[in-house]
This record gives structure tokens, sequence and C-alpha cells, in this order.
């Protein structure tokens, strides 16, 4: 079993020490600035009322909760209306109805690698308190309850065996308070007998706020061990934290968690990375996530977004919103344009299988990348990420703030003495002009050498005027999708 004593020993004999000066020295690895594309996989008991979302556990115990997410009802009447009150019937109930029964990992892979994806995330732990895997520090988890199997364990070596990297995200943080609201009334979370699934359930700070109160040692100390424990379980390449782990009593955790996960890598002979939101770990230790957002500019650094098919919930859902899955395309170049890369979520069925709509967008997104995917891999940024009106939010959860793509919107990438120019909508006058090229009008009239549409063999006519790069594209097919460009230069 996982111990203190343990994690204190690999942080005293690494060459990672837990202080931000030493975790300053660690290096983003180089698999993952090429990766770009990644997939997330938010699946749980949380998937068996499928109503809602993933905080369904939360709302079903918050009696004055409006929030109803595309429902009629909010999720706590919902609850008591289909299943009973929540003293009869409360989210530990839901435990034996996850069963996985079509749970199949190896095509779960195939999927995944078909979209095009480089690494793969699911849930290892959300604010719930189950845990996906066989863990020796709780019984509230897959191996034990539910599917009685160790679902981490069985998708990372499928992934692994299709050549992706595998990694984790953990939300452990969250469940300090996420069942406050059934220490209100009679509920199950008021029986100490469902302490370990339910957790502390102490009051939430109304105000979010970092600096109000946080979590006790005991359930700090809790959290370090599971996290470490999940490290030497699987291995994985990335370690995914949700949002509250910046709560300043994290602090002198965090640079523990890193500074042993960061060893052990070493140990191992591998490269791994931290995700992390906002500003829980200092600048150049991990990389940095925005959820449902973008950045306006390239960022030196690597960086990441994570978000869903769905616009209203990241788990299954029977009235999930669905993205275009040409819109998801735009944005992965937007990102990718940017010195970041896409992390796609996607939310399986409680019985295991992929619905349809998630399933259709992954392999048009496959199918895109199957043509485009020369601008979109190992590539680095360009001088300048872009051109057009189309501005991106610089904070979580501005995605549907933004204003649609334009046929003016081209974002650029690049590699190996190669420009890639992508127009995020095909222009309907058959011409696509790049105007950032006009600056140097003279230069680059006489070094570009040719242009193709990524995916034809035939090249493009395209001249240079002080307005910029003018592409022919009468020939080419409609389509919603982004149109990338290989611009060779002598």
């Amino acid at each position: 079993m996982m111990k203190i004593e343990k994690v204190n020993k690999v942080i005293r004999s690494g060459p990672f020490q837990d202080n931000w000066q030493s975790l300053s020295s660690y290096s983003v690895p180089q698999w993952y600035k090429n990766a770009k594309f990644g997939i997330f996989i938010h699946w749980g008991v949380y998937s068996v009322p499928a109503y809602g979302n993933e905080w369904y556990p939360r709302e079903m115990y918050l009696k004055d909760s409006a929030r109803r997410d595309r429902q009629d009802v909010s999720m706590f009447d919902h609850h008591i209306q289909t299943y009973g009150p929540q003293h009869e019937f409360g989210y530990k109930d839901f435990i034996p109805m996850f069963k996985a029964e079509k749970f199949d990992p190896v095509s779960w892979a195939n999927l995944f690698l078909r979209a095009g994806a480089r690494y793969v995330m699911p849930v290892a732990e959300h604010h719930d308190g189950f845990q996906m895997y066989d863990s020796q520090l709780s019984q509230w988890n897959a191996a034990k309850m539910g599917p009685q199997r160790d679902i981490i364990g069985a998708l990372k070596e499928a992934v692994q065996e299709k050549g992706m990297k595998f990694a984790v995200s953990s939300h452990r943080a969250e469940n300090w308070w996420f069942y406050d609201g059934g220490m209100t009334f009679h509920s199950d979370v008021r029986d100490d007998r469902f302490r370990g699934l339910y957790g502390p359930a102490q009051p939430r700070d109304p105000q979010w706020t970092i600096h109000g109160e946080g979590p006790d040692e005991a359930f700090l100390t809790d959290w370090l061990l599971r996290t470490c424990e999940l490290v030497d379980l699987h291995q994985p390449s990335i370690v995914w934290f949700d949002w509250w782990i910046m709560n300043v009593r994290f602090k002198p955790y965090l640079k523990k968690f890193a500074a042993y996960y960061y060893n052990r890598a070493t140990e191992w002979g591998t490269e791994v990375a931290i995700n992390y939101k906002l500003d829980a770990f200092m600048h150049g230790t991990a990389v940095f996530d925005i959820e449902r957002g973008q950045l306006n500019g390239i960022r030196p650094e690597l960086w990441q977004t994570d978000t869903s098919v769905a616009r209203n919930s990241w788990s299954h859902s029977v009235n999930n919103h669905y993205k275009d899955a040409s819109d998801i395309v735009c944005d992965l170049i937007d990102i990718v344009s940017k010195n970041g890369c896409l992390l796609l979520n996607v939310g399986p069925k409680a019985d295991g299988t992929i619905p349809q709509e998630d399933e259709s967008i992954l392999l048009a997104i496959g199918d895109w990348l199957n043509l485009n995917g020369e601008g979109i891999y190992d590539t680095t940024h360009w001088k300048v990420y872009g051109e057009g009106p189309t501005q991106s939010g610089e904070e979580m959860h501005t995605e549907g703030k933004r204003s649609p793509y334009t046929e003016e919107d081209i974002r650029f990438t690049f590699k190996d003495g190669t420009l890639y120019a992508f127009v995020l909508k095909l222009p309907q006058s058959g011409v696509v002009t790049i105007r950032s090229l006009s600056a140097l009008s003279r230069l680059y009239r006489s070094v570009i050498t040719s242009v193709y549409a990524l995916g034809e063999a035939t090249a493009l006519g395209w001249n240079v005027s002080d307005e910029g790069l003018h592409i022919d594209v009468s020939s080419l097919s409609s389509t919603p999708y982004p149109v990338g460009f290989r611009i060779g230069m002598d």
C-alpha cells in the first residue's frame, strides 16, 4: 500500500525536489509537442442516470438548484421522480447498475486511432470519489464494485498496443465539498458507512475562491497518496488535474506530487507531463490547460485546450447538445497554430458503448486528419499564428462566446522549411488571399515555389501581389471543413 514514507523517499533520492526552483528544471516532452490531438474520456457511475451531466452526483443533493442543462427539470427533482428520495436511493445505489458489460477497450483504442489521436486520457477518478482502477486505498472502485474490472488498466493496455500515449486525469480534489448538499437534509451522504465515497462533504466556499476554506491535512495526504498510487500502477504519460487544486492548501502537496512523478519517470526512462489550470503550478513546471477556451496568440510554451464533443456535458446524457465536427477541426487548427494541443472529450454510455454521435464526430475528424495531418502533427508555430477577424476567449468556458470563423480566417503552422496555411472557411469567390505574405511581397514573389492543397496531387495556380498571396481554389470541391495548403519555398 502506498505510504507517505515512500513518497518522501522517492523525492529525496531523485533529481527533482519538492520546491519550485528544482521543478523549474522540468522540460516538456517532445512527443507531447508533436502530438497535437488527444482524446479525453468522462465515464463513470454518473453515466448510469445519464441526466444533465457528470455533476449529477452533486446536483441530485442540492435542493435549491435550478440547474437543468437542457433537461426539463432539475437534477434534484428528476432524481426523486425517477429513483425516489435520496435517503432511500443515493448516488451509491447507482454503482451496481454501472456494469460496463459491453466495454471493449480494443474497440475504443481502434476508434481513437482512426480519429487521429496521439494520446488517450480517461478519467481515473472524478469528483464523485469512485476510482476507475484497482486501488488499495479505497474499496469504492471499479475493480471491487460495479464493473468488477480495472477499467484504467484494461484501456491502457489497448491504447499502448496501438502506439498511442496513455494518460489519466484526477478530479479527486473537489471531493472535499462535492456532496455537501447531502449534509443539509435527510440523505445517505450523512451516513458514515459511505464516507469513503462521499468524502468529507464540507461546505463549499460560495465564491469558489482559492483562499477560502480548504481541505485538512488528512484529506490532502490521502489526495497525495491516491495520486502517487495511480502513477505507480499505470505509469501514465500525463497526469491531468482539475481546477480546485489551485486552493492554496494544496500548494505543498502539488510540489510533492510533481517531484514524485518526475522522479519516477526518470527511473522509468520516460518523459511525462502534468496538466494544470489557472495558476495551480508555477510557470515552467508543468503544462498549462484551458477548459473550454483558447488563446488569442502564440504561447511560447506548450499549452492545451480541453473541451468536449457536447456543449452541455462531459459525460453521456440523453439530451447532449453536440458540436459540428467541422467546428472542432477549426478549433484544432487554431489551437495548434498557437502552439497548443487539443484534448477532446467523449462520453461513453454506462454499458461501455460509445454513442453514435460521439463516434461520428471522431471519425469525421480522423478523415480530415488523414488528408491534412502533415500540416498538424510534428509542426511548430510560424512567426504569426494567422490572420482574420475571429478572436478566441482567453479564459475558461469562453468557447461559446466566439463568433463563427469566416473566409478571412487563416491559420499557419510550420515544419521542415514548409509553411502550411489553413483557410477555416473556403471562400465562394474561388480565390484565397493570404495577406500575411504581402508585407515582403517582393521576397515572397521570389521564394514561393509551389502551392498544393493538402491531399491533392495537382499544384494550384497562385500569384503574389502587394495585397498578399492569391491562391486559385476554383478547382477544389466545396466543403464545410477547413482546407489546408502546403506552400513550398526555396
